[in-house]
């Protein structure tokens, strides 16, 4: 990394034990967590349905209850670090996600598995929420900026290597192999967390309620909610390929697990490349049509999913690869429109948004669960309606005065 993340020039603490790489370097770690807690263990997902003998849909509940509780918990391990420190709650937080990941692995039923998998997600959001609030209290201005692309490159490539972790794993051992990894990634941050400094220097002395209800004054933004609701419906598409992409595979098209891990990494690939298209393309087209331009790629390839995706592995993996591409272009303005539209209280707003993200989200991943039409045809329609819809909504919502531009 280069010298200009010198840890003389942060706005707050110096790091004594983890140094300026080590500091940098422990907040991507954190902020890769979702991925990693999630997509490690999809390629053992068809199995587990015959280990644990129990049905698709309960399986398909350890990932889409763990994306419920991961952003209820978001919501409050972020105000809960304001009162008392980023460092105790990062601790608490970890430490759930740990002893949860252990009895994942240990557990004897479904069912066990679904309630160890809330807690290691309420754990789990103490990572997300924390590491991003350690940034603002650390960096100012470009650096700042400079940080969150480490951080948010770095979850964008989870994705990439975690299936193929995953099927390494379960190759040498079982499905439990992947939660004994995450108890050991669990432990790793831990130790992160123990010898990193303080970075919350000025703690609220403001009520824990009183904080937790700025949550409520950002909802009732006309603007922010808006937009919210809006660039929130396409993750009920993008979620339910995350949790039927290895039935799709596996159980569909009779690919083994690794095989499977390849498909689902060339589709991370365009996920990774999507802020760098944005980046390049804004020098030339304005955010508002690029925004249209890519909700209706998106419709498009929702029908090459429809159309063709049924017909092979590599025709279903190509028909979804311009969706990808064009939702996570989108990623980087979609953003900055929302936060926009607040003035102050940016972090409740963040957490609304990964909440509600993460909301919209794990309905697409119920509603994929249900074996009433082919999973792959659903998708695809998914895909349809969302793009349909959002696109119409921000031509409307473009032209609104009380939509901040930026």
């Amino acid at each position: 990394m280069e010298q200009e993340f010198n840890m003389t020039e942060l706005n707050r603490t110096k790091q004594k034990f983890l140094g300026e790489r080590g500091f940098v370097g422990f907040i991507a770690f954190l902020g890769a967590f979702i991925p990693l807690s999630t997509d490690i263990y999809l390629p053992a997902m068809p199995g587990m349905v015959a280990n644990l003998n129990t049905t698709i849909s309960l399986v398909n509940l350890t990932l889409v209850l763990f994306f419920v509780f991961y952003a209820i918990g978001t919501l409050f391990w972020g105000p809960l670090s304001d009162k008392y420190g980023r460092k105790p709650v990062l601790l608490v937080g970890l430490g759930i996600y740990l002893v949860s990941s252990v009895l994942c692995a240990m557990a004897w039923n479904v069912y066990v598995l679904i309630a160890f998998r809330i807690f290691q997600a309420i754990g789990c959001g103490a990572a997300t929420a924390v590491s991003t609030a350690m940034i603002k209290d650390t960096f100012e201005g470009a650096k700042r900026v400079k940080i969150l692309a480490i951080v948010q490159t770095m979850a964008t490539t989870s994705p990439i290597v975690s299936p193929v972790i995953g099927a390494f794993i379960l190759s040498a051992i079982s499905w439990r192999g992947a939660f004994i990894f995450l108890a050991l990634i669990g432990a790793l941050s831990v130790l992160g967390a123990l010898v990193m400094q303080e970075t919350n220097n000025s703690k609220s002395q403001e009520k824990i309620f009183k904080t937790i209800g700025r949550l409520g004054v950002v909802a009732k933004n006309k603007a922010f909610m808006s937009l919210l609701l809006m660039f929130s419906l396409l993750n009920v598409a993008f979620m339910s390929f995350i949790t039927a992409s290895s039935f799709i595979y596996v159980d569909g098209f009779g690919v083994s697990e690794q095989m499977y891990s390849y498909y689902f990494s060339a589709n991370a690939v365009f996920l990774l490349l999507g802020p760098m298209v944005y980046l390049f393309l804004a020098r030339f087209i304005s955010t508002k049509n690029l925004i249209k331009i890519a909700y209706s790629i998106i419709v498009l390839s929702g029908i090459m999913v429809v159309t063709i995706g049924t017909k092979s592995p590599l025709l279903f993996c190509l028909a979804l690869i311009p969706a990808s591409l064009a939702g996570n272009m989108i990623g980087p303005p979609r953003t900055n429109l929302m936060i926009e539209q607040v003035d102050g209280d940016t972090g409740a707003a963040s957490s609304l948004i990964n909440g509600v993200f993460t909301i919209f989200g794990s309905f697409g991943m119920l509603l994929i669960s249900f074996n009433f039409v082919d999973k792959i045809i659903l998708m695809g329609s998914m895909y349809i309606l969302a793009g349909t819809i959002t696109l119409a909504a921000w031509i409307i919502l473009a032209r609104k005065s009380y939509i901040i531009q930026n």
